[in-house]
């Protein structure tokens, strides 16, 4: 069997648990916590930055946008 079998990811929990403790699994899981929440934060504020300029999000839009002011 190719696969990993429950036994495979215990004892490489228990390897790993017994290498770098606790502690250090306890803040790489906070450090990795905050990495992606800051990233979501970043991406909200660029779309809502975006929606505040009303760029055009997509090619279709663009052109629309453009045919609309050589209209005007």
């Amino acid at each position: 069997m190719a696969g990993l079998s429950i036994w495979h990811v215990l004892i490489f929990a228990i390897v790993v648990i017994l290498l770098f403790g606790t502690s250090k699994l306890k803040n790489l899981g906070k450090d990795v916590g905050g990495a992606i929440k800051d990233f979501k934060k970043s991406v909200r504020e660029e779309e809502a930055e975006a929606a505040q300029l009303q760029y055009p999000r997509t090619i279709d839009a663009k052109v629309k946008a453009s045919e609309s002011s050589i209209k005007n």
